[in-house]
């Protein structure tokens, strides 16, 4: 029995001795580990940002589509572009309408939504102080006259 614990946690190297190998794992976590869990928090954050960004671009969208129809008030559209921003829980997001007055002479709208990067992310504000996410949408309004 004890000569087979001793192949158990012992290894032999070329020269027949016995070498022993039990803090080599602990020492090759410790070498890996940072790197992964730097990598996989990274992809969280890459992840994260990357549906703020398809939020963004579907919130304009959906507001354009929202101002395009006759009656709607560019108030509306903008609460409708927060309200889908809400859904992901995208903070300090800036919602603008192009023209701010929609009425019946209008002919195109412009939603631009601008999200800032250093109020959403978990890592990038460290990284990232200046850069916005930036979605614009323009559609031309369903008019008689058009």
């Amino acid at each position: 029995m004890n000569s087979q614990l001793r192949k158990r946690y012992f290894c032999t190297d070329k020269q027949g001795r016995n070498s022993d190998r039990r803090g080599a794992a602990a020492v090759e976590f410790a070498v890996v580990a940072p790197i992964f869990f730097v990598l996989v928090i990274a992809a969280f954050e890459f992840g994260r940002l990357n549906v703020m960004r398809h939020t963004a671009d579907n919130a304009a969208y959906e507001a354009a589509r929202h101002a395009m129809v006759p009656g709607a008030t560019a108030a509306e559209a903008v609460q409708r572009a927060t309200s889908i921003l809400n859904i992901v829980g995208t903070r300090g997001a800036t919602v603008t309408i192009n023209p701010s007055v929609i009425d019946e002479s209008v002919e195109e709208i412009t939603v631009t939504i601008d999200v800032p990067m250093n109020q959403n992310g978990w890592i990038t504000p460290r990284f990232s102080s200046a850069t916005n996410i930036q979605a614009s949408s323009r559609l031309r309004t369903e008019r008689a006259g058009n």
